[in-house]
This record gives structure tokens, sequence and C-alpha cells, in this order.
């Protein structure tokens, strides 16, 4: 049986990339790859120019299995409950677009080929074979997100901020993935060396989806997903990582650095540039070393090491 697929393109803030995925992979959404611009502020641009400074444009998929018109309501319903967090989303440029099975299948694999990150770390989707190093660590991750598949500059910088820990004499043996996601971070960890790695998410699909991917890369005896928000949990360990929002990291500040082992690493991403200072006075009042600051594209990842 031939499948209608229909490749939607919106314009969005980069703030809005992580929420709008999630709303779209509900409404079956199959494939979703983001085009990265340098960041400003939300400006709808006009539909027949390119989109302004600051605006991706998103391409996502979907096997059409209702009327295309149900389809754009249903996606507008959703932009229009979420301009409430980022205003502008309700009136995002929207447009779409047939396409084959064929033609769609081989535009998104050609966005996802195998990257290696740092001397040991190769994640790669399941179509790509790798020739392993010595010492490699390979991870087998299909793109069902691109922010969750190590493409997108946040998870990049955590993806390498991890790999450098792990070239240390002192390694983490237990971390703490929290907004686990794809669950790419835990599995990291996971890969490098890590015995135990607690990965948590309050989005149930992304639970789902993180142990999906465990399970392919058959490290379900090290990584355990949960559904528990940050204050239920209980333990110290060697490495926090939370990749979300500024905001966010600044609002769990006091659970983050409570859930860091003296002598171990806290790293925060999904921060963008220009919120980078408010995230750092948002840390300052705790006994940390840092911040050691890298930058990818309009992100920004920040590492700390707690030392007492």
């Amino acid at each position: 049986m031939t499948t209608t697929w229909i490749e939607m393109h919106l314009d969005l803030p980069a703030p809005a990339i992580d929420l709008v995925g999630n709303e779209l992979a509900e409404l079956g959404c199959e494939g979703l790859t983001v085009e990265e611009r340098t960041l400003d502020t939300f400006i709808p641009p006009d539909p027949n120019e390119e989109p302004a400074p600051g605006i991706h444009t998103i391409k996502a998929y979907f096997p059409l299995t209702e009327s295309l018109e149900g389809l754009v309501a249903k996606v507008r319903a959703r932009l229009e409950w979420l301009d409430r967090l980022i205003p502008g989303l309700a009136s995002a440029p929207l447009s779409t677009f047939p396409v084959g099975q064929e033609d769609w299948a081989e535009n998104w694999k050609q966005h996802f080929p195998a990257v290696r990150i740092g001397q040991h770390l190769v994640i790669r989707p399941s179509w790509e074979e790798v020739t392993a190093l010595p010492g490699d660590a390979i991870l087998t991750l299909d793109p069902g997100m691109a922010f969750g598949t190590g493409t997108h500059g946040t998870t990049r910088l955590c993806l390498e901020a991890i790999a450098e820990l792990y070239t240390e004499t002192t390694k983490p043996l237990r971390v703490l993935d929290v907004g686990t996601g794809s669950g790419i971070l835990a599995m990291a960890a996971a890969a490098l060396g890590a015995e135990r790695v607690l990965a948590c998410d309050i989005d149930e699909q992304s639970c789902c989806t993180a142990r999906e991917n465990v399970e392919l890369n058959q490290l379900q005896d090290r990584i355990e997903i949960t559904g528990a928000p940050l204050p239920q949990l209980e333990g110290n360990f060697d490495l926090v990582v939370a990749n979300i929002l500024a905001e966010e990291n600044v609002r769990l500040a006091s659970e983050l650095v409570s859930r860091v082992a003296t002598g171990g690493w806290l790293i925060l991403s999904g921060i963008l540039q220009e919120r980078e200072d408010f995230v750092i006075q948002g840390f300052a009042p705790f006994s940390l070393l840092g911040p050691q600051l890298s930058r990818r594209e309009e992100w920004s990842c920040l590492s700390y090491r707690k030392l007492t």
C-alpha cells in the first residue's frame, strides 16, 4: 500500500524547537530536521522571503492518514496552545508539500551521518556502518528528533563535555541525566564507562523513546529511566548533566547542585548565549569551581566541579 507523506515546514525561534517537536510527535510526526540559523528574537518573516535571523526552519514528516486540512488544523491548535509560553507561535509561518516515500526517506538520512565525539565516542544511525578504532564506544541511534541525536548544538556540547571527562584519570561512575529526551547523554556516559546511570524526564513519550534506545544499545543493565521529577530522586552522583532550558536550570539549581557528590561535575546546557550570564548568576551562590564555558552556534554549555 502506498503511503502519502507530507513535509511540513515551520519557522520557529530556537527556544520553541523542543516544545513544538514534542507536540508534532504526538500528532504523528515520524521525522524532524532543523535548519540552524544565527539566533536573534522571534520576528515572523514574510512568507515569500527567507526566514529572518534567529528563526529556524524545521521540516516535519507526517504519513497522511487524514485530510491535509485536518492535520494543519491540529498543528495550528497546538501552536496556539504553546503561544502562551512563547508568544508568536500561533502565527508562525507554516507550509506543506507532498513527498514520496523514497524521497523523504533519503532526504531524512542525509541529515544524520555517523559522528565522532571526542576520542572514542561514535554515534551512528542504524543504516550506516562504521569501522571501530581501538577503544571506541559506538552507539546506534536513529533520529526521531534532531535535538536528541547529537546534531543539535546543545546535545553536541553536552556530549563533548561528557566525552572529555572520560579521558581523565578519575571518571564519573554514577551519572544523573536530567531531561534525558532520547537518552543519548545517558547512553554516552554508560558506553564510555559509567557503571550506574539514572535518566529522568517528566515527558512520558521521552521516557518510552529513551528506554527503546537503551535496549537497542543493550545498556539496560547500567541505565535506569524514570519519569519521576528531580526533587523525588535520591542519591549523589559523580556527574549530573542537565540539557534543559536556561530558566529550568536556574529554577532547579539547588536540586541539581545537591545531587552532585563531592569532587563531582555538573554540566548545564540548553542555554542560549544571550542567557549565559543569567545562568552563571543563578549558580553563583553555590560552592562550585567554574564555570568552564563552551559554545556552539548560538548555544552555551557550562561545566562546574563541586570540590566540597
